[in-house]
């Protein structure tokens, strides 16, 4: 089975705590991406995603000058570079979540893994097992 670090993207943004939302947006739209990790050094200490800003931002009156922790998703999900991409693809269906930062044994961000990552690099097999993972993240849950 393959670990996480073989078919993560390593070469990941991320942006301060401090960060406004206002350039936050900037960045994704310039580097044509969804997410961002919120780190203190290199520790990660949250996630802000393209939804967030809309959502919780945009649609809530947010002005763009507002931190990125005013709109950030709590209760961050991470994976460890040395995990089993069959194990860290279950928790992503659970957890519904396309993309999960990827950290080392420190809690240092050392890439991100997306759906995209598994289709793209991982095995046959691994590659069938997308199209479920992504039914369960798309699924509406109950809250």
């Amino acid at each position: 089975m393959a670990q996480v670090r073989e078919v993560m993207s390593r070469d990941v943004l991320h942006i301060a705590p401090e960060t406004t939302i206002r350039h936050a947006a900037e960045i994704m739209r310039d580097h044509d991406i969804g997410a961002l990790p919120i780190c203190n050094g290199e520790r990660i200490v949250g996630m802000v995603t393209d939804r967030d800003l809309a959502m919780r931002g945009l649609a809530e009156g947010c002005t763009g000058e507002e931190t990125v922790t005013h709109v950030a998703s709590s209760g961050v999900e991470w994976c460890y570079e040395d995990e089993d991409v069959n194990v860290v693809q279950r928790r992503m269906a659970e957890a519904q979540v396309r993309r999960l930062p990827v950290v080392n044994h420190e809690r240092g961000l050392v890439g991100t893994l997306s759906l995209g990552d598994i289709a793209t690099r991982c095995d046959g097999a691994q590659r069938e097992r997308i199209a479920n993972t992504l039914e369960d993240i798309s699924q509406r849950r109950v809250r």
